[in-house]
């Protein structure tokens, strides 16, 4: 297909999951493909959130690509719930096995994409000052890939270590005979705390607001069950992309209310003892209902009270909003680990950190002195890695001009007056709210699916209508409407982000509905696309 005015015909940025599947679907297209990644190797998410207890919430034998049933018979998963260097271990597997390296630049990042009109092309900059153009541009940059640091008074001032468990050093860290702070009680501080409380000399933990997390009761593999599943992946792939989360779970759908007490306690009960993101498939209205929600809340409100043996921590701990309404976290000892005397909860919720010393750090006049200081204060997701690119379009338009109110796009996956630019799992899309293997592998054919289409058909341009956007972010907002999802202040709403404007990000209507809408509007010809 390559075309003489541009250099390539697509060039992608980020070789995470999304990447290096796009670069393999467009080889298989013929098309000219380079990737430019910012880090040092594949992986993305997996790359770089390297910091202790780092693990996928969902289970190992669903979270992996399903394009190829070799790959899908031949990588063995060593636990139930996989680590972070096995999962990074499978991407350079994956890398290696279909020779993805030849065609991705890494250490290196994309600053500029500017659209040209007259040759409707992508000039694209780099980091190295390198120039390029490509007839598509396709952002894999990744959810959760541009780490948020809070402006801290005197964050410079500290004299001993600090990091962002995104950002973690890939040598490890040994915390052995260190006081350590830990800032954040989000999914990273509950994956990492126990595992520095058990090195730290002493660990204090900084909270803002609780979170509710699930036991993940993980352990190795049962190799049993691995065979099951390989003997029939395709049925149980089928199976998980009839659920709204794209997970192979299976929701009881009664309403929780319509349960008696003991019928709800022993269904939380078997929930509990299951572990993870399913247990919000307890009961079927437990994101609609606000009555229903905090049955099963105050369940596990209680079975905090009986792990925390201190009364005063377990309240702390307990958060009192809706259970769901930000990704549940999924846990290996976080309660027990305030059991350690050697761990101090400090809240402030209310008497926010004053400010960094040469020391340590300053709350309601009173100081904590530490060697270390673990900052697990997350990211500024789904929109910062792409508005941290200067990406102009139609007119010399920024992205940032376009989403200064927030985000807006097509389906998650184009911006209108952005023409030949496509973005996997972008906002709009169900992304953060399902399992994300299966959504960028579905986003990544759908993209894939339409450049052979503009291919065969000759099309240099295609563009989503501003009608089609607008119409698509008024369906995403109301679909948020319905849900308790959209009721608190979460990464989803961008509320972790001053200044960030308050829309909710990913779409609510669940990964069946929006794979048939992606798959009707192909049908008819890219319905909402002007092609040229």
């Amino acid at each position: 297909m390559s075309e003489n005015n541009c250099d390539f015909d697509l060039v992608i940025v980020g070789a995470g999951f999304a990447g290096m599947y796009m670069l393999h679907r467009a080889r298989g297209l013929g098309l000219k493909a380079k990737v430019f990644e910012a880090g040092s190797g594949v992986g993305g998410t997996w790359y770089w959130n390297r910091y202790p207890g780092a693990r996928c919430d969902v289970e190992s034998m669903q979270y992996s690509y399903q394009f190829s049933p070799e790959l899908e018979q031949e990588w063995e998963w060593s636990e139930r719930y996989s680590p972070q260097p096995e999962i990074l271990n499978y991407a350079n597997h994956v890398a290696d096995r279909f020779d993805l390296r030849a065609d991705i630049q890494f250490d290196t990042s994309v600053e500029r994409a500017i659209f040209d009109e007259g040759s409707s092309c992508w000039n694209l900059t780099t980091s190295d000052g390198e120039t390029c153009s490509a007839r598509y541009c396709v952002m894999a940059t990744g959810c959760l890939s541009s780490t948020n640091l809070p402006d801290f008074e005197g964050l410079d001032s500290f004299k001993g270590d600090k990091y962002h468990t995104g950002q973690w050093p890939h040598e490890g860290v040994d915390f052995t005979g260190k006081r350590v702070a830990v800032i954040g009680t989000g999914s990273s501080a509950i994956q990492s705390i126990p595992h520095i409380a058990e090195q730290a000399e002493h660990l204090t933990v900084f909270q803002r607001t609780p979170n509710y997390t699930i036991p993940a009761h993980n352990r190795a593999m049962d190799q049993a069950y691995a065979a099951k599943v390989k003997a029939e992946y395709p049925a149980m792939r089928a199976r998980a992309k009839t659920m709204p989360p794209g997970m192979d779970i299976t929701p009881n759908m009664q309403p929780a209310l319509e349960a008696t007490a003991e019928e709800r306690q022993a269904q939380y009960e078997a929930k509990w003892a299951e572990g993870g993101i399913p247990f919000m498939g307890a009961f079927g209205d437990l994101m609609l209902n606000d009555e229903a929600n905090n049955t099963a809340a105050a369940f596990v409100r209680g079975k905090i009270r009986e792990t925390v043996e201190d009364p005063a921590i377990a309240e702390l701990l307990s958060p009192d909003n809706v259970i769901g309404c930000k990704r549940l976290c999924v846990d290996s000892d976080y309660y027990d680990t305030y059991n350690r005397p050697d761990v101090t909860l400090v809240d402030i919720a209310n008497d926010p950190i004053e400010r960094l010393t040469p020391d340590g750090l300053v709350v309601k006049g009173e100081a904590y002195e530490v060697d270390a200081i673990v900052f697990a204060t997350g990211f500024d997701a789904m929109t910062g890695t792409l508005l941290r690119i200067d990406i102009r379009g139609l007119g010399g338009r920024t992205l940032k001009e376009k989403w200064e109110e927030g985000p807006k796009s097509y389906l998650g996956l184009s911006m209108a007056g952005f023409p030949n630019m496509f973005t996997v799992t972008g906002p709009g899309s169900p992304s953060v709210l399902t399992n994300m293997l299966p959504s960028i592998e579905q986003h990544v054919d759908w993209i894939a699916d339409c450049l052979a289409y503009c291919q065969e058909n000759g099309h240099k341009q295609i563009n989503s209508s501003q009608q089609a956007e607008d119409d698509w972010v008024s369906h995403v907002s109301e679909s948020a409407d319905l849900s308790l999802r959209s009721t608190c202040s979460s990464w989803y709403v961008g509320a972790n982000i001053p200044g960030k404007p308050r829309v909710f990000m990913p779409y609510l209507g669940g990964f069946p509905m929006y794979v048939e809408r992606c798959n009707d509007i192909a049908a008819n010809g890219y319905k909402g696309f002007a092609l040229s």
